[in-house]
């Protein structure tokens, strides 16, 4: 198999790694990486359970080639908890109840996080609309909108 050297950014730390040009992200980050967060869910681009932000973007890295990422930066689900604090969207979920089984969770949480960056008071429709690329098997997505509205808020109460 051809083997590519790879170089990126990821959660903050320079990584580089001998890779087979055929491997897909979500499997570079719990393979390569051993960070077990990202989840595989379908493989097709569908449920968006392995949701990381690639460059800032939300991207589906069961649908990236790990060389893709070369150069790039890469932020995971492992980034979000920092000195052992939960992130605004992770205390959102878990204050509101946004998760059950919690397999969809970590795309859900990057896929939020990415929105309220972009828009730091979205409307339920537009969280709605955010999170349209992420399915949750478990809940009526009612708790994950009350969980990014309550994230919404401790981020202004922040700045």
């Amino acid at each position: 198999m051809s083997q590519h050297e790879i170089s990126l950014t990821v959660n903050g730390a320079a990584v580089k790694k001998q890779v087979e040009a055929r491997m897909l992200l979500v499997h570079f980050i719990r393979e390569e990486l051993q960070m077990t967060g990202t989840h595989i869910g379908c493989d097709t681009t569908s449920c968006g359970a392995c949701t990381v932000l690639l460059n800032g973007k939300p991207t589906k890295s069961c649908t990236v080639f790990a060389v893709q990422a070369n150069g790039g930066t890469l932020e995971t689900i492992e980034s979000l908890a920092a000195s052992g604090k939960l992130h605004p969207v992770q205390e959102g979920f878990w204050e509101k109840h946004g998760l059950q089984c919690g397999f969809c969770t970590p795309g859900m949480i990057m896929t939020a996080k990415s929105l309220l960056e972009k828009n730091k008071k979205p409307t339920e429709a537009e969280i709605r609309e955010g999170i349209s690329g992420n399915i949750c098997r478990c809940t009526g997505y009612n708790k994950i909108v009350e969980a990014i509205q309550y994230a919404a808020a401790k981020l202004e109460e922040a700045r």
